[in-house]
């Protein structure tokens, strides 16, 4: 799933392509797609983009009128920038954005769940609705960080992965900001002493800062091009190099496997020593972590 640094690698690509010029036809071509009916998608035809914004994971374009459209590409959505003209027709391809002779930029996604959506919005009230209240880990200083993190008692992974506690942080740089940090995926936020509460807020703003200049650098002349938003880079310290040696001790990585998702460590760096796998690890999961994509992405505990 696209997360924050991602996101705004697409921002920097869209913003010098889109900002200004009117969208001038819409196409959905998957059914599944559009999950909102009033306004209309085609009352956003014909209509300026009058700002590139990024609400958690989501793309939204501001558009004449106060109206905007929402992306939320969840696992396997991507977004491609082609030539004048171009229709979608592939499989993949789920919608087509017309920008005239400028450009076209088509919405795909390679998998047979259709998770990725997009909404009409009219009006700013109406946009905050999709704001999950996460915080802007870049922008809040240690101790809006410490409270985010420490209000519900959860395992660091879950808690940070929370787009109601922080704003577009998913599986992939988890593991990466909780390698840095040196600290358990399955630490309970309860337990955290300020030192480590600190650590990892260093090391948030550390991970996805140099990310997000990473890509920026690596899509200043061009869109991102297919297979080139992924959440599996080669220069990762341990998510998706499960078996492979941990860059900083050379121990090899290890993982946790539940349901759809896998989280990625190293023993020695972040746990002790300790390979994470027993019947108290299975029944804290079970609790702690949802179990398919779409409970990751909503609202969990308290019933809130």
């Amino acid at each position: 799933m696209p997360e924050l640094p991602d996101i705004e690698a697409y921002l920097g690509a869209l913003a010098p392509r889109v900002a200004g010029r009117a969208l001038s036809r819409i196409v959905i071509k998957g059914p599944f797609l559009l999950r909102t009916f009033e306004p209309a998608v085609e009352s956003a035809e014909g209509k300026r983009v009058v700002s590139v914004e990024r609400l958690g994971k989501r793309i939204v374009l501001g558009l004449e009128g106060d109206l905007f459209l929402v992306i939320h590409l969840m696992i396997a959505g991507r977004l491609l920038w082609k030539p004048a003209g171009t229709k979608p027709k592939g499989k993949i391809d789920l919608a087509s954005f017309d920008f005239g002779e400028f450009g076209v930029l088509v919405l795909t996604e390679a998998s047979p769940k259709k998770r990725a959506s997009l909404h009409v919005i009219r009006g700013r009230e109406a946009l905050a609705m999709h704001d999950r209240g996460g915080i802007d880990v870049l922008a809040c200083p240690l101790a809006e960080f410490s409270r985010a993190l420490t209000n519900e008692n959860r395992t660091l992974k879950r808690r940070l992965t929370d787009p109601r506690a922080f704003s577009g942080i998913g599986n992939a740089y988890s593991d990466e900001i909780l390698h840095a940090a040196r600290l358990s995926p399955i630490k309970l936020t309860g337990s955290l002493k300020s030192d480590e509460i600190a650590r990892l807020h260093q090391g948030t703003v550390r991970v996805l800062t140099e990310w997000i200049d990473r890509l920026r650098a690596e899509f200043k002349d061009h869109f991102p091009g297919v297979g080139e938003i992924t959440a599996f880079r080669p220069e990762f310290a341990v998510h998706g190099k499960y078996g492979k040696p941990c860059p900083d001790c050379g121990s090899p990585v290890q993982r946790i496997v539940q349901a759809e998702n896998e989280t990625n460590y190293c023993a020695t760096c972040q746990t002790g020593g300790k390979v994470l796998a027993d019947r108290s690890l299975s029944r804290l999961l079970k609790d702690d972590w949802p179990r398919t994509i779409e409970e990751w992405e909503s609202d969990v505990g308290n019933g809130q």
